[in-house]
């Protein structure tokens, strides 16, 4: 097979190993790891919730980073960078000693998470791959497994270490070194990415026209922009902000039910380990749900998949706040898992289908800036819980914001730039009308 055929999946496989071990070691385990650090260092909920917090405001908050790094070095550059950076941040983990290394360790990892994580992977798939949704839902479905891996991991480690819970941060240090400079050694130049970005583009086109002689509307047909969008001429529609909340209420269920669900369904009387095998099972249906998404978001428009998402996540985030059962922790896990995995892939499609693949950088660096907000839900579920003595009302109210964003996302309609007036303003049928 030739070197420009077998490149693309070699890129699709380190990004994807980077997705996993970075959520494996960040989000899906460090509530499970949180309990443990509270009890020995004596913390409040509404302070290790902050920790939590500034994970999630950095890594959205950060977001502007990695294009300003990517357009002057290199994508390489950013890995490396990147994984320096993690490392750092599980240093600190590991050497904390006060709720002020605790931050600082945090506030690191989410700096790092962007660096070599959504931004520069979406970035390079987006660039090799003509299938954007297939290559989407592949890269979220592998890594999103570390999901699935990062709470049992958690627990397999401190368990063997007799409830340390310090050597889980010593090996996570140890894996981000190892596999963050191993996969940027791999990334090819900037170069050979802009070369294989321009060959997609005529392809694209070509095939676009050639289908556009034929074609004929379907009533599920996936819209796709004929012009790139401006990162202000993005900014100035309503359908922007509606992404931007769906990817805001994502990681808002996603954060929060990560770090405080365990302490949660503890304190109703559900068992540790059970608990944690919740986590579990969210992360494994957040990876079927990309999976399947993958397969069916070039057939099927992706607003259809985010409607279907954040109407999830509210039924899960609900069923998670009144949970004491099998049946509701499992409503739980299926719902928010689903949600949370099928949201990040539908508002990645979206984005592109809806204002094109130029400036894509910059357009979901900023969904991803405006993603921080969603930080606070940690900070808010520590604070409800130290005054009103439960974690419920958090999850009820995040029920509530989901049912926001999704009667918003039912009226969503495709954007359209004044300047289409003479141009197709939509692509039906599943037509390829934008570079990938």
């Amino acid at each position: 097979m030739p070197r420009s055929e077998w490149r693309p999946w070699v890129l699709l496989g380190v990004f994807s190993l980077l997705l996993f071990l970075i959520s494996a070691a960040t989000f899906s385990s460090l509530g499970v790891v949180l309990p443990a650090m509270v009890a020995e260092q004596e913390w409040s909920w509404a302070q290790a919730g902050l920790g939590f917090t500034l994970l999630g405001a950095c890594c959205g908050g950060s977001a502007w980073f990695p294009p300003m790094v990517i357009r002057r070095f290199g994508v390489r550059a950013a890995l490396l960078l990147g994984t320096a950076v993690m490392a750092l941040g599980f240093v600190c983990l590991y050497l904390t000693q006060s709720v002020w290394i605790y931050f600082l360790g945090t506030a690191l990892c989410g700096v790092a998470y962007q660096l070599m994580a959504l931004i520069p992977g979406t970035h390079v798939l987006a660039a090799v791959f003509q299938k954007r949704a297939m290559a989407f839902g592949l890269y979220f479905t592998l890594g999103g497994l570390g999901g699935v891996a990062g709470p049992m991991m958690a627990l397999g480690v401190m368990s063997a270490t007799g409830g340390e819970w310090r050597p889980f941060w010593a090996l996570q240090a140890v894996a981000a070194l190892g596999i963050g400079v191993l996969c940027a050694m791999l990334i090819p130049n900037s170069a050979w990415l802009k070369a294989s970005s321009e060959k997609i583009d005529i392809a694209v086109k070509a095939d676009a026209e050639a289908a556009a002689a034929m074609a004929t509307p379907a009533p599920l047909a996936v819209y796709r922009t004929v012009q790139d969008w401006t990162l202000r001429q993005a900014m100035g529609t309503p359908q922007f902000y509606i992404l931007a909340s769906a990817y805001c209420v994502h990681l808002l269920s996603g954060v929060t039910v990560s770090s405080l669900s365990v302490a949660h369904l503890t304190e109703r009387g559900v068992a540790a380990g059970v608990a944690a095998g919740m986590l579990s099972v969210e992360g494994l249906m957040a990876t079927a749900a990309r999976l399947g998404g993958g397969f069916i978001g070039d057939r099927i428009d992706p607003k259809w998949l985010l409607m279907f998402a954040v109407g999830s996540l509210g039924v899960g985030s609900l069923a998670l706040s009144v949970a004491d059962s099998t049946l509701l922790m499992f409503v739980y896990a299926i719902g928010t898992g689903v949600g949370f995995g099928l949201t990040a892939l539908a508002v990645t499609i979206l984005l592109l289908n809806y204002y094109g693949r130029k400036n894509n950088l910059e357009i979901f660096s900023t969904v991803c800036l405006a993603g921080a907000v969603s930080a606070l839900g940690p900070l808010i579920g520590g604070s409800l819980r130290d005054l009103l003595g439960s974690f419920s009302p958090t999850f009820q109210l995040f029920g509530i914001v989901a049912a926001v964003v999704f009667v918003a996302s039912l009226f969503m309609r495709p954007p359209q730039l004044k300047s289409e007036a003479e141009a197709p303003a939509a692509a039906p049928a599943g037509l390829v009308n934008d570079p990938v």
